[in-house]
């Protein structure tokens, strides 16, 4: 790799990562009827939907990546505890919702240059390097897809369809990928 390029192709590598989540969440969340979408799980207090995950990645997402360099991650406006309530008036408004906030990470994301990885950015305050605050970020999107991916499990149970191999595939994907890819 080009060293003056390695910040790019993290960035890159970066939004590679954000994107396959999104699919992740999405492929999850396609499974779902309107009402497994908005349902709470059992297990009482704490349990969100997936809709309310949804809600709170996508005010996450706004706040964070709306002018990302220029103003701290926290913005004004945001109100983190209405996040996680379910005032959504319909499923094609949780994803409208979804989508917007994507959208405000692959604007931030999409043209940071190598001299950019290093600039300070604040998120509460709190300074951090692009870099950092891109990785925190892609891990607070990876646990809450996590929850996403699961909570969708948990109310499909055996209609489930798997997002990645499935149960006792494991040997036939691997041969499939050698066949793919072969080393030579």
């Amino acid at each position: 790799m080009n060293e003056g390029r390695t910040g790019t192709a993290v960035i890159a590598s970066a939004v590679a990562q954000f994107r396959s989540l999104r699919r992740l969440a999405e492929g999850a969340m396609t499974q779902l009827d309107d009402r497994e979408l908005r349902e709470v799980p059992a297990g009482g207090a704490g349990n969100n939907s997936v809709a309310v995950v949804v809600k709170h990645m996508a005010g996450n997402m706004r706040s964070r990546w709306t002018d990302f360099l220029t103003t701290d991650g926290e913005k004004p406006d945001r109100n983190r505890d209405q996040e996680f309530v379910d005032d959504f008036e319909s499923r094609a408004a949780v994803e409208q919702a979804w989508e917007q906030g994507w959208t405000c990470v692959f604007a931030a994301l999409e043209p940071l240059t190598d001299d950019q990885l290093g600039q300070i950015v604040t998120i509460r305050g709190e300074a951090h390097s692009v870099l950092e605050a891109v990785h925190r970020q892609l891990t607070h999107y990876s646990y809450h897809t996590g929850q996403i991916v699961s909570t969708a499990r948990w109310f499909l149970g055996e209609r489930w369809q798997s997002l990645s191999i499935s149960r006792g595939g494991s040997e036939a994907y691997n041969a499939e990928m050698r066949d793919q890819h072969p080393r030579g």
